[in-house]
């Protein structure tokens, strides 16, 4: 079975400054897939391109065939979704209308599944039921992530692309972010997930690619990376054995 994601020696500039330098890797169906690294280390940047909002030269393959030079609206027509770092809520407006623009694209197909959707992820996050008039602006930063991963699976995505949940974020709220993350895994959804907290996302991913200075350094399952001594020296806190 092919991979839901493969890409094939990616490069991606800007302007004449190369950030990532020919970087592969794949995500199967509902796997959860971590990249891992440094800042400036091209993480944020791979995700843009595989977005649609940086160009880039190399192959992006979506279900076997090329994403090519589509814009992000027809991406997130074919299931692919984006958390971005900053999460780039509506902050004047409520949980409940960020919360429908993530599903405006099927709004405007005529799906009439959204609302069964909204109820879906109103069960899934209690808390964002709770606030549903609330202004998104007013949450506190669990809840703005919650309300960022929300907001994208209104798209119904195959692939889930997150940028740094746990960005700014206390060590029991991302314990709970990554928890449902972990759960978006059994409903189908594949995610790659880009991560600056190493353990975090090498305890809840089944893959990983470690990523220095926009190439592959390391890749392998999950439980072999954690246990590593080269990552476990760089990127757990732990001395290499």
């Amino acid at each position: 079975m092919s991979a839901l994601l493969e890409i094939r020696d990616l490069h991606v500039a800007y302007g004449k400054v190369e950030a990532v330098h020919g970087v592969s890797l794949s995500v199967d169906a509902a796997r959860i897939v971590t990249v891992i690294g440094p800042n400036g280390a091209g993480k944020t940047t791979l995700l843009a391109a595989i977005m649609g909002l940086l160009p880039s030269q190399g192959a992006i393959l979506y279900e076997g065939t090329p994403l090519g030079a589509g814009d992000v609206e027809q991406r997130v027509a074919r299931g692919v979704a984006l958390v971005p770092e900053k999460r780039e809520l509506f902050a004047s407006m409520s949980v409940a209308d960020n919360l429908e623009l993530g599903g405006f694209q099927r709004y405007r197909a005529g799906d009439r599944t959204r609302a069964q959707t909204l109820t879906d992820i109103y069960d899934r996050f209690p808390r964002l039921a709770e606030r549903r008039t609330q202004l998104a602006g007013t949450l506190s930063g669990g809840e703005r992530q919650m309300l960022a991963l929300g907001r994208a699976l209104m798209a119904k995505p195959k692939l889930l692309m997150l940028d740094e949940p746990s960005l700014g974020l206390a060590p029991l709220i991302v314990r709970e972010i990554l928890n449902i993350v972990a759960a978006l895994k059994a409903t189908g959804v594949s995610i790659l997930l880009v991560e600056q907290n190493a353990r975090a996302a090498l305890q809840v991913s089944d893959y990983g690619y470690v990523l220095e200075t926009g190439e592959l350094a390391i890749e392998g399952p999950s439980a072999s990376l954690a246990v590593d001594a080269r990552v476990a020296a760089t990127y757990l806190g732990q001395a290499a054995t």
